[in-house]
This record gives C-alpha cells, structure tokens and sequence, in this order.
C-alpha cells in the first residue's frame, strides 16, 4: 500500500497525463531537429519537476517516500540514458531521417510507457504473492551489471527475429514516405521501412522493462513511486536523445557507473528475499533475521555517487584526451 494520500496521487497522475500529451504528442508530433537550447531547456524543465514533486512528496507523505522516489527517478533516468546508445544504434541501422527521428522516439518513449505500466502491474501482483521473486530479480540485475559492465549491451544491434521474419513476409519499400507507414507503388502496396523502426525500438522497449523494472522494486515497493519514477525519468528523453547524440562516446565510464548501480540493487534485492523467506539449505528452513537490512538513504548515496563519479570520470577522460589531441604534433601522423 502506498503511503502516499490519495488527493496527492490523482492530482501528480493528472499532471503527468497532461506532461505526456504535451511532450509526446504535441512536441513530438512536430517533424524537426531541436536545437541545443530548446533540447537543455526542456530537459530542465522536467529535471525541475521531478526535484519539486520530491520534494511535495516529502511534505505529505514523509521523508521515506521521497527519497525511495529520488533513487528510484536516478536509477530509472541513468538506465535512459543508457537505453540510448541503443537508440542511436537503431536509428542509424535503419538510416531514419533526421527530421522524422524525434516523431519515431514519441512513439518509442509512448510504447515504454504503456509496457513499463504492464510490468509494473504484474511485478506488484507477483511480488505480493511471492515475495521469493526477488531472488530471481536480485540474480537477474547481478547477470545485467555483469553485462554491463563488460560492455555487451551497447555494443551493437542485433536484428530481433519478429523484425527479421517481418522482411520476407512483407513487402517493404527502400525509401521513408514521412510518418507513414503504407505507399502505393505501380498499384501494388508495401510498407515503409518505418513499420519496421517501430517494431524494432517497440520490442527493444521490452527488453528495457525486464531491466528497468526489477531495479525499481529493489527500491520501493509502493507502487505510486515506481510508476512516477519510470515516468519523469522518460519525460524529456527525445531532447536527452538529441542534446547527448553526440557526446554519447564520450560517456566512457557510464556503463561501470551502472553496473555498480544494479550490483548494489541485486544484492539489495537478494538480502530482502532471505529477511523474509524460509529456505530449506539455509539456516534450518526458517528466515534469517540477522540478514541487514540496506537503508534507503544508503540506496540513494550509492546511486549518486556511482553515477555522479561515472560522469565526472567521463569527463575528466573526454577533456584529456582532447587536450592530447591539440597538443599532437601534426606531423606525427
């Protein structure tokens, strides 16, 4: 149950209802590339908001609240910018154009959404009724932070086989026709390529939700807080997409920032399933209450300090090297 007054929650879903409309469909809808101003103040505009509504979450329900949003809203924007990488991937695997790349994100951010709602949905049920899931969630953000941290999932693209069987059994044009997804050639009819961008970024979504969403619950549990976290960490990410486009290499520590991150929550997670279940090999089949409990000012310190470091790092890293670069000898190459 959430500790969260129930005035509170239907005006915050209000508001955000309003927030998607205006930055999906409206914003969104409008076929052009955003400028670095228009991309830094929308951005901060949403950044604002979530750090306000914190904050009136503090008021009327309490510090705990809060800062399970606060490191719930972190860990969901960093794992964001993340999913970019693969963004940017898909977009230049299906050379979308530029003017039609911030309409096809609308579309991507608004099929996350409805996907992150389901998950969200059937991870309160489950967690309910089986409080042991999180042994699995705990070994699954354990296996992701390990990938991570290798760098596997941002390496490249792999064509999913839904898109790839969709090739021969559809006609499909070379060329976009704008934001449709049906032409007439000659009287025969084809599907632009831009079906299959939609497919490709819809059923990569999914796959986010299966990291996302496990994370978020080695959080919190109230389920208000899990779904405004996932919601203002995608707000604004059409302008991240644009504002970042081009530094993105340049986030080298990034992936270790994160690995850290979802190491911690699995473990988190793992520590919580053994407080509260019985296992038969372990301790006599009766639960362990000697297990620590992981405080949720601990969880919001680790976030920040990983990430934040992560940043700073990639900084640091991009400026030297780029010191380097001006101080070579043009001769030397």
């Amino acid at each position: 149950m959430s500790e969260t007054p129930l005035v509170f929650m239907v005006v915050t879903l209000a508001f955000l209802a309003v927030f998607i409309v205006v930055d999906l469909f409206v914003i969104g809808r409008r076929p052009h590339v955003p400028s670095t101003k228009e991309c830094a103040r929308h951005i901060a505009f949403f950044v604002g908001a979530a750090l306000v509504f914190g904050g009136l979450l503090w008021l009327v329900a309490g510090p705990k609240p809060a800062i399970e949003f606060y490191s719930g809203w972190l860990t969901e924007y960093s794992l964001s910018i993340d999913n970019l990488f693969v963004f940017v991937i898909i977009m230049g695997e299906f050379a979308v154009p530029r003017l039609l790349q911030k309409y096809v994100l609308s579309v991507g951010i608004a099929i996350a959404l409805v996907l992150r709602g389901v998950f969200i949905l059937v991870g309160v049920s489950l967690i309910d009724r089986f409080t042991w899931i999180f042994f699995i969630f705990g070994a699954f953000l354990l296996y992701t932070a390990w990938k991570v941290a290798r760098g596997q999932d941002e390496e490249e693209y792999k064509e999913n086989r839904l898109v790839a069987s969709l090739r021969h059994v559809m006609r499909i044009s070379d060329e976009y026709d704008g934001e449709r997804l049906r032409v007439s050639k000659d009287g025969v009819s084809y599907f632009t390529p831009m079906l299959i961008v939609f497919l490709a970024i819809g059923t990569t979504d999914v796959m986010f939700a299966f990291d996302s969403i496990p994370a978020i619950f080695g959080l919190t549990r109230d389920p208000f807080i899990v779904f405004t976290s996932n919601v203002f960490a995608l707000l604004g990410l059409q302008q991240l997409y644009f504002l970042l486009g081009a530094m993105l290499d340049k986030l080298a520590y990034l992936p270790v920032g994160l690995s850290i991150v979802l190491a911690f929550i699995g473990v988190k997670l793992i520590l919580e399933a053994l407080h509260g279940n019985s296992l038969p090999f372990i301790n006599g089949g009766e639960p362990i209450a000697a297990v620590p409990e992981i405080p949720t000012w601990l969880s919001l310190a680790v976030i920040v300090v990983a990430i934040g470091g992560a940043a700073v790092a990639s900084l640091v890293k991009a400026r030297r090297q780029g010191l380097k670069l001006s101080r070579r000898d043009p001769g030397e190459d």
